[in-house]
Order: structure tokens, then sequence, then C-alpha cells
């Protein structure tokens, strides 16, 4: 459905230096990065990218979920994100209420955004 979104952080070096940490775990790394206007594109092996650029207006907190392939990483993801200076938002484990399958984890990120990693492992 997406080819990529953006969205604006109040604070660019503290929410790269997240978002970069705790997704690693995922497979996601800096693609591309201009000037913090312009931002960092955040990239995994398909075709979708996540870009987040400084911006001049405190942005709105989002729910942003990312996709794991195991539960091993959905695990990595929180613990990552946590060391990252991320809050607690929902230990790893089972969602049924979801998904019979669905495992995630979910933290608050830098300018209060949701930040989930699931798998259906």
């Amino acid at each position: 459905m997406f080819d990529h979104v953006k969205i604006g952080v109040s604070d660019y070096a503290r929410s790269k230096s997240f978002f970069l940490r705790a997704l690693a775990p995922l497979g996601i790394r800096a693609g591309g990065e201009g000037e913090p206007a312009y931002g960092i594109e955040l990239v995994d092996d398909g075709s979708v990218s996540f870009i987040l650029f400084a911006s001049e207006v405190p942005p709105a907190p989002l729910h942003i979920a990312f996709a794991a392939r195991t539960r091993e990483e959905v695990d990595a993801f929180y613990r990552e994100a946590l060391a990252a200076g991320g809050r607690d938002h929902g230990r790893p484990g089972l969602r049924p209420q979801y998904h019979a399958s669905y495992y995630a984890a979910f933290v608050i990120g830098p300018d209060g955004h949701n930040v989930e990693a699931g798998a259906t492992d």
C-alpha cells in the first residue's frame, strides 16, 4: 500500500538515534540521509521506507507498527527501544485480541509515538 511514510520529529538527533537502535533487530537500517529538514530514510530489504525529518512544529503522537519476522525480533526490538530511551507501553507477549498468534511489544518513543513491533510466527 505505501511506498514510504515521512514523519516530523521535534529532536532529530534523538529520534534518529532511537529509531535506528530500536528498529535494528528488525533488519531496518539507515538508507539515504540529507539535512535534518529533509531527513533520514530507514529501510529494510523491501520496497517500503520510513523517513524522519526535523519538524518546526511538535508532531502529533502516532501509532506506528513495524513487522517482525519472529518473536525473538520482537523481544530484541523491545529491549533496544527501552535502552534507547523509549518507555514501556506493553511488554512482549501474545495479543490474541488482534490475532490468535500475534506476538507484539509496544514502547513510547521520543515524541510520544506508540511504536510497535509484531510477528505472527
